[in-house]
Parts: structure tokens; sequence; C-alpha cells
């Protein structure tokens, strides 16, 4: 289920400090990518938009605040969890990057379990679809680590698509989601899937659902929703 992964962006010049993060990701169970400079981060989330992004203070075309603040200026990205990597411990350089909407901030040097922890529970808090932990509603309960959907405790059989959009559905209860939405937080926006696909594979979870099929809802001219009520 690769294509689960938390997607999680590095901009960072210095190649040895870039290279051992982007180890420690992949260990991690991460996929990471690596630029070297605010020009090339930028042609990046035009092709895809990760699900995190890890920005050094100090890069060679412009400062990481300053990109920080164009990524905050778009509305594609202004919702994208950014921590800060700096060399910088100094208390104002923590306030400007937090007051310019960094979601976090680590000093260099750092140790790699420190890292993965903040990213973990930034990812937790902002995209709870990549949480690790159980997720269930009604009778029904899904397993992001072993990729499993029971109800009443029995394994269902499902398909990879239904698994994710329900893994979504878990994540997001009572919120009601357009196709379009769906199509871009479900199966990202660099796949390219009819909006009339969605319906199917609302249809096929239903299917695999029986009984609970009733959790997820329609929502006339506006999109599905996953509701107990």
């Amino acid at each position: 289920m690769a294509a689960d992964k938390p997607t999680i962006l590095i901009i960072e010049d210095e190649p040895a400090i870039a290279e051992l993060v982007s180890f420690t990701l992949k260990e991690a169970g991460w996929n990471a990518f690596v630029v070297h400079n605010a020009s090339d981060a930028w042609d990046f989330l035009q092709r895809r938009t990760p699900q995190l992004i890890l920005l050094d203070w100090m890069l060679p075309d412009q400062s990481g605040l300053r990109f920080l603040s164009k990524i905050r200026a778009d509305r594609q990205f202004n919702e994208l969890p950014v921590i800060m990597l700096t060399a910088k411990s100094m208390e104002e350089d923590k306030i400007a990057g937090l007051d310019n909407g960094a979601d976090d901030y680590i000093t260099k040097p750092f140790s790699p379990r420190e890292l993965t922890a903040r990213i973990k529970a930034l990812l937790r808090r902002k995209t709870p679809e990549h949480a690790q932990s159980l997720m269930s509603a009604g009778i029904v309960s899904l397993d992001p680590v072993s990729c499993t959907v029971s109800m009443n405790s029995q394994k269902i059989e499902i398909g990879h698509a239904e698994f994710k959009l329900l893994k979504f559905f878990l994540a997001h209860p009572d919120r009601v989601f357009s196709r379009s939405q769906l199509l871009d937080k479900v199966w990202g926006d660099h796949v390219v899937i009819e909006e009339r696909t969605v319906d199917v594979h609302v249809l096929r979870l239903r299917k695999a659902l029986k009984e609970a099929e009733h959790l997820i809802k329609t929502v006339r001219s506006v999109g599905y929703m996953l509701s107990e009520k």
C-alpha cells in the first residue's frame, strides 16, 4: 500500500543533512523527496502535493521564511503542514517562524528520533487519515497497520480503492465532501479519475459494508459523508 504512505518534501541545501533526513524518513516508512532550493521546491509543488514539508531556514535562492509566506499565500497549499529546520535557536527566530505560519520548529542538530516524533505528531493533528491507530464507526473498524476492515470483529473483503475511501471517511466523520474533494484527498491531485468514478467506489464500499452501508450517506447535490447519526 505504498500509495497510502505520506509524502514528505525536504527543502534543504546541505547535502549531508538532506541525506540524513531523507534516510530517517524512509526508515520510518514515509516517501521522502529532496530539493535543494526554493525554486525547485515550488516546481515540485506544481506537480504533486506532499502531506508535509520540512523547510530549512537558510536556502541559497531565498530565505525559508520567505518561501513559507509564499506557501501560506497560495490557496492550494495554505493548509500544508510545515516544520522549519534551522541552526538558529534564538527565541525571536522561533517566534518569526511560527508567526509566518510554520506548524513546528526543530533546531539543528536534532536526533532522528526527535524528528520522526515531531512529524508523526503533526501528521496526526493535520492529516488524521494518515494516523496509524484503529479507526471505527458503529460495527465497522479499520486497522491502518494491517490494512484490514472488520465488522463485529469479523474481517471483510474490501477493494484497495474502497479501503482508502473508508479510511478517509473514518478520519473525517460527519463532514460532507464533494466528489472533486474526495478525488483530490483520496486519490491525489496527480491521478486522472473522473468524478463519476467516485460514485462507483462509494457504491462498492456500501456493498462491502453490507448491513452497515447506512454509515455512508449521500448528501443531495453536494457529495458524501460518513455519519452514525
